[in-house]
């Protein structure tokens, strides 16, 4: 197996786990920070025999190569070198233990490793809990202030994080839109549809002068009147967009909008 000549140590915790105290570290690896966790600690809460251990890690095609030797602080003021799983690997390895066959006395205490440790582990670097005592889920039964703050929280970061979530999924939703009414406008094309329709020049001309009238309306209504246009426009030949005006009705429309503009400026300039 190749393995990665240094880890750099980042942080290193003891985490209490029930009536045990596990060690965990972060390390640096491929420029990005990941959680390692010693294996022969485990193993001796455990009472597993460690070179029997370290066999079947080799064994394994993926746990051999994802175990890695790690420089920890294993004794105050040396360090010493530890055989370390990724976080996301620790079940992986907890799961190969059967409990029926380590001493009595500590099946119970097996399945719990395999059932919680990991959980808490991954608590205590990212959400700050140390411990799985579960005392903590009767403290939040109280009326405290500090656990009222503590639920607030909690509700602030689900809304939050509820919002997100929406605001990705309207992102979505806009963009496969987008992506169906291009793709429409393509298939009406193919099959000759868009000839119904006025050409792009002649609807940049009746947008054109649509805008001239709206300006020359606004001039005596002292208001934006670009919406109130279109709408005339609209409700006259009964369309939804002026790209939608059908292509034989282009010279009304124009002789529609000249004779408008006229009315207000006294001129017909398109």
């Amino acid at each position: 197996m190749a393995k990665e000549k240094s880890l750099v140590l980042v942080e290193q915790k003891q985490v209490s786990f029930y009536e045990d105290t596990i060690l965990a570290i972060v390390v640096k690896r491929n420029h990005q920070q990941q959680i390692y966790v010693p294996l022969r600690p485990i193993c001796d809460l455990l009472g597993l025999n460690w070179s029997a251990q370290t066999r079947r890690l080799h064994r394994d095609p993926v746990l051999s190569e994802e175990t890695q030797g790690v420089a920890v602080m294993a004794t105050p003021g040396g360090k010493q070198e530890m055989l370390c799983l990724p976080l996301d690997y620790l079940n992986g390895w907890l799961f190969g233990i059967n409990a029926d066959r380590v001493k009595p006395e500590l099946r119970d205490r097996v399945i719990r490793y395999q059932r919680e440790c990991y959980r808490v582990l991954s608590e205590a670097f990212q959400d700050g809990r140390l411990t799985a005592d579960t005392s903590f889920d009767e403290l939040l039964q109280t009326d405290s202030e500090a656990v009222q703050a503590y639920k607030m929280a909690l509700a602030v970061v689900k809304l939050a994080r509820n919002q997100v979530l929406l605001e990705g999924r309207l992102d979505s939703h806009e963009k496969e839109l987008t992506a169906v009414t291009e793709r429409l406008d393509q298939i009406e094309a193919n099959l000759g549809q868009a000839e119904r329709y006025v050409t792009q020049e002649q609807a940049s001309q009746i947008s054109q002068a649509v805008k001239a009238v709206a300006i020359a309306q606004g001039k005596k209504s002292k208001r934006n009147e670009f919406g109130a246009c279109y709408g005339e426009l609209y409700r006259k030949y009964g369309i939804t967009s002026y790209k939608m005006l059908p292509a034989n009705k282009f010279e009304d429309a124009m002789k529609f909008l000249t004779d408008w503009h006229q009315s207000l400026e006294g001129d017909a300039p398109f």
